[in-house]
């Protein structure tokens, strides 16, 4: 049986950052922001090349074991075959290691450039088996459904598949981010998670989750409720103390403030009108930055924009 065929053609795919958990909503809900990583494939006639610029530049692989490159192979074996070769440049502009959903960008990216490479691509893959497969490949479906998505993301498994819905946030609310200039693991943060929590903390986030829906859709002036969380933000803070102090200094003046994913970077959820104040929360451990909303998530876009 052949093998698929690909198009002659680069393809160029655009893939946000994203914010996880966000507060009460552990390992469920995602938000996608406007900082982006760019990923440029061409199927070439042999070999294998990696060109990065940008976030990780200095210390990422440049062959097999680039991410990228890992989740266009895997989406390649769903799609029926590797190409004899490719091309893959990256510009990275996502921080690495602060919570903010890089690890899903360069999957996502991969997939969906692979998809975009393959003829017939789109019809061998569906989206709804290009978040099953970026799911599988980063472990849990909350970022890569935002990533994939855009917009705010409540995902979650079902019958050993990734699920996700889609929701608009509402056109009030102002992302602001401070991330700060060191790494926190993933893998480390997951770590200092307990096995067990108290059932009275398990309720309270139940219901600041599902109050989160509706804050972050229609009723930004419940944000500040909506985001209060007991399940991982503090068993986390002793990786992050000036992030932790961060968000409670924020809190206490009544802005929506939680750590994003794993962190160290906190995500501030404020409005037009607050933005500047909020900036100035930063001090010399944060680089902050006021972001819009992603609304299209990962995207194939032309070469000359």
């Amino acid at each position: 049986m052949a093998g698929p065929a690909f198009r002659a053609a680069a393809v160029r795919v655009r893939v946000p950052a994203t914010s996880a958990n966000l507060g009460p909503g552990f390992d469920a809900f995602g938000l996608a922001l406007g900082l982006y990583d760019d990923v440029v494939v061409r199927v070439a006639d042999s070999g294998l090349t990696v060109d990065i610029a940008g976030e990780g530049a200095e210390n990422l692989a440049r062959d097999e074991r680039h991410l990228v490159v890992r989740s266009m192979r895997a989406a390649f074996d769903r799609l029926g075959g590797q190409p004899r070769g490719l091309e893959v440049v990256c510009a990275n502009r996502i921080p690495h290691g602060r919570g903010l959903g890089s690890s899903s960008a360069a999957i996502c990216a991969g997939i969906v450039a692979a998809r975009a490479v393959t003829i017939g691509g789109a019809s061998a893959l569906g989206d709804d088996a290009l978040l099953a497969l970026a799911s599988e490949l980063e472990g849990h479906p909350d970022n890569v459904a935002a990533c994939l998505r855009g917009n705010f993301t409540v995902a979650w498994t079902e019958d050993g598949g990734a699920r996700t819905v889609t929701l608009d946030p509402s056109d009030r609310v102002v992302p602001v981010v401070f991330i700060p200039s060191t790494e926190v693991l993933t893998e480390a943060a997951r770590g200092l998670l307990p096995k067990t929590v108290p059932l009275a903390d398990a309720a309270l986030n139940a219901g600041r989750a599902a109050l989160l829906v509706e804050a972050l859709t229609r009723r930004p002036e419940l944000l500040l409720a909506a985001t209060e969380d007991r399940l991982h933000q503090d068993y986390r803070a002793s990786a992050m103390p000036d992030s932790a102090a961060l968000v409670a200094a924020l809190r206490s003046e009544g802005v929506p403030a939680v750590i994003s994913g794993a962190g160290p970077t906190v995500l501030a959820l404020t409005d037009e009108a607050s933005a500047v104040k909020v900036l100035n929360f930063a001090g010399a451990q944060f680089a902050a930055h006021r972001l819009e909303l992603d609304r299209t998530g990962a995207t194939v876009l032309p070469l000359d924009m």
